[in-house]
């Protein structure tokens, strides 16, 4: 017979999300600071905690409703309310109603994006996202900052972040699909074409941090509308044919 844990056992996953809550926070009083970059860093770490608590709940078989909506809160904080001020203190004050409107409109299709998925799924995780997941999009934000910031000779695209920010929110709240690796499965003669991929991977990251990064975010971005068009092409294809 399966023993339940002890119930301090429920102690830990939900200190995670309160650590990813605080880094979201932290990233909220460093762009009050004007210290954007650190922000975005720190939003970065908020996705850390937050990938954390669910495998440590499930490691632990410590899975709970209430964890459920404690690890919802903590991310409309540190990947709504965060990047979304980030976002508006690093470019969208200059644009008036504008900036506030597209901040905005971030944390609202970021809310509902998680209500949608609440309300969608079970304890189960699926195998797909319905929407892009807003943790992703949250990292869009940081990365578009730390690499203007890196990178001074760009600074004239600065204006390009408000676009992209009303896109990323149009896709969290979108139908289209975006994978979870939370439930792939890796077959055996699979394993060693994705261990060099992997390695490569890796290898490249840790050459070019923030590059390897932006690359790796910009290509799960674009997969979905790239599959949800393929798609379309081919079902029209079929018809016409």
């Amino acid at each position: 017979m399966r023993q339940s844990p002890p119930p301090i056992a429920y102690l830990l996953p939900n200190l995670f999300t309160a650590a990813s809550i605080f880094t979201g926070f932290y990233a909220i009083a460093l762009a009050l600071e004007a210290s954007f970059v650190s922000a975005a860093w720190f939003i970065f770490l908020a996705l850390i905690f937050d990938g954390l608590d669910g495998r440590v709940a499930r490691m632990t078989n410590t899975a709970s409703h209430f964890g459920v909506e404690f690890d919802s809160l903590a991310d409309i904080v540190a990947f709504g309310v965060a990047p979304a001020l980030l976002l508006y203190l690093y470019v969208g004050e200059n644009y008036g109603r504008m900036g506030i409107v597209v901040s905005a409109l971030f944390i609202i299709f970021g809310a509902v994006r998680l209500a949608r998925f609440n309300v969608t799924t079970s304890r189960i995780e699926p195998s797909v996202f319905i929407g892009l997941p807003i943790p992703t999009a949250a990292i869009m934000i940081s990365i578009a900052v730390i690499l203007l910031e890196q990178y001074s000779t760009f600074a004239a695209l600065k204006v390009f972040i408000l676009p992209l920010a009303a896109i990323l929110s149009i896709l969290m709240v979108s139908n289209i699909r975006y994978p979870s690796f939370k439930k792939m499965n890796f077959k055996t003669f699979h394993f060693m074409r994705f261990l060099v991929a992997l390695i490569v991977v890796a290898l490249g990251i840790f050459i070019y941090p923030i590059e390897g990064m932006a690359i790796l975010a910009a290509a799960y971005l674009l997969y979905g509308p790239f599959r949800a068009s393929f798609y379309l092409l081919r079902r029209f294809i079929a018809y016409k044919g």
